[in-house]
């Protein structure tokens, strides 16, 4: 009789065991992200990313032109 109260216990332990972890996981998690927050006064607009992303995708392709143009 005393096998099964062992498994029960075991299970127990282990249920505990896994919900600690994620608990744990994500207090981490969440203290990442705090310490990486940047004010909206100094992040730049989503179109000013965009426009930055397609100013130097030009500048780029205009490089591989050159590039290939000269061979």
């Amino acid at each position: 009789m005393a096998l099964p109260s062992v498994w029960s216990e075991m299970r127990v332990g282990i249920l505990l065991l896994s919900v600690l972890c994620l608990l744990s996981a994500g207090l981490v998690g969440a203290g990442q992200d705090s310490g990486s927050v940047i004010p909206a006064e100094s992040r730049p607009c989503v179109d000013c990313h965009a426009f930055e992303f397609m100013q130097r995708a030009l500048q780029d392709l205009k490089k591989t032109a050159y590039n290939l143009d000269t061979r």
